[in-house]
């Protein structure tokens, strides 16, 4: 009875982070303010990596289009990695320092998107994200 009680009270938490301080400031809130909510369950630390847009590159070269050279993709494709590897790392050893066990993951596309899916198929009940601070008519 107490085991059913414990599933039912507790919720999939997902915070998705970036490269900003609204991000980490998002997840210490969630580590201090839902420490009895992530107790139950690890808590889930999403960031997506962007599809990059090489279209620029070469915009208005001669006045015709041209394909991103694959070494300069590969190259793009690695250090975004690197980038949310680090991201992830970072919200990893956040969480661990208040006793958090946290697992960690991304996708590459749109992180509009990509969060709305990652919901979805990880079936989450409470999103945190950050907040750059800016109201309505700011944005």
């Amino acid at each position: 009875m107490a085991e059913e009680e414990e599933v039912r009270n507790s919720k999939k938490v997902m915070i998705a982070i970036d490269q900003s301080e609204f991000s980490y400031y998002a997840l210490k809130w969630t580590l201090e303010n839902l420490r009895d909510t992530i107790a139950t369950s690890p808590l889930l630390v999403f960031t997506s990596q962007p599809i990059a847009d090489y279209s620029y590159i070469y915009a208005a070269s001669f006045g015709a289009a041209a394909v991103a050279p694959p070494q300069l993709v590969k190259s793009v494709q690695e250090h975004q990695k690197k980038i949310s590897s680090a991201l992830l790392e970072k919200a990893k050893q956040v969480c661990a320092s208040k006793g958090v066990v946290a697992e960690t993951f991304t996708v590459v596309g749109d992180p509009k998107e990509a969060i709305c899916e990652a919901v979805d198929n990880f079936k989450i009940d409470l999103l945190v994200v950050g907040n750059q601070g800016k109201g309505a008519i700011k944005r």
